[in-house]
C-alpha cells in the first residue's frame, strides 16, 4: 500500500495516523501536489493528495474511502467509526464538519496566496465559514466529558478534528486562535502528545 502526499496536509495525515494505529504496512511518498504533478497525475487524473495505492493496485482519491476501506481491513470492533448507528452517523457528523473546515481553510489559503487579487467576499465567506465551524465544534466537544469526542476510545473522528486545528493554525497564524476554542485546544494538546501524532506530522510548508 501506497499513501502519497506530505503530512502538513490534514487529510494526508489522518490517513497516515489510521494506517499506522492499524498497523498496516505502508510506503509514504511525500509528493506534492504542485512540485511533483505530473508524476502524481499519472496515478490520481485530479492529482490531488492524499492518493492511496491499494495492494492490488487499485487507486483511492479522498480520504474518508480510504478510511472507509482501512476499517473495513481490521476486525469491526478496532474500527475508528462505529459500526452501529446512531453512534456511527455521529462521528461521522464531527468528522466530516472537520473535514469541511480543512477543506475552508485551504480554499483560503490559496485565495489569499495564490491570486493575484484577492476576492474580499469570497475570503470572508471563507472565514465566516471556519468561525461557524469551530464555532460548533467547540460548542459539541464542551458538552462531552470523555478523554475523546465519543467516551473513553479514539476515533476517526477525534484525528480528523486535531488534524485540522493543527493545520488551521499553520495555515493561517494569529487568524483562528483556539483560545477562543478552550474545549477544542485541550482536545487537539490531548491528542498532539500521543506518540502516533508525534510520528506522523509535518510543519506546514506553502505551497509554491
Amino acid at each position: 500500500m501506497i499513501l502519497i502526499g506530505q503530512y502538513d496536509s490534514p487529510f494526508v495525515r489522518r490517513v497516515g495516523i489510521a494506517l499506522t494505529l492499524y498497523g498496516i504496512p505502508f510506503e509514504h511518498r511525500t509528493w506534492s501536489a504542485f512540485k511533483d504533478a505530473d508524476r502524481l497525475r499519472a496515478i490520481n487524473p485530479l492529482c490531488r493528495v492524499p492518493t492511496l495505492v491499494l495492494d492490488d493496485g487499485d487507486v483511492l482519491t479522498e480520504s474518508h474511502a480510504m478510511l472507509d476501506h482501512l476499517d473495513s481491513r481490521v476486525p469491526a470492533a478496532d474500527a475508528l467509526f462505529p459500526m452501529r448507528e446512531p453512534e456511527r452517523h455521529r462521528a461521522l457528523s464531527v468528522a466530516t464538519l472537520a473535514t469541511g473546515l480543512g477543506d475552508k481553510a485551504v480554499a483560503l489559503f490559496y485565495e489569499q496566496r495564490m491570486h493575484a487579487e484577492v476576492s474580499k467576499v469570497w475570503a470572508e465567506r471563507c472565514r465566516a465559514q471556519i468561525a461557524a465551524t469551530l464555532a460548533a465544534l467547540e460548542a459539541d466537544r464542551a458538552k462531552r466529558p470523555g478523554p475523546y469526542w465519543f467516551g473513553e476510545r479514539m476515533g476517526h473522528a477525534d484525528i480528523a478534528v486535531a488534524c485540522v486545528l493543527r493545520f488551521v493554525g499553520e495555515a493561517h497564524p494569529g487568524v483562528f486562535a483556539l483560545e477562543g476554542y478552550p474545549a477544542l485546544a485541550a482536545h487537539a494538546a490531548r491528542l498532539e502528545a500521543l506518540p502516533v501524532f508525534r510520528s506522523v506530522a509535518q510543519t506546514f510548508i506553502p505551497p509554491s
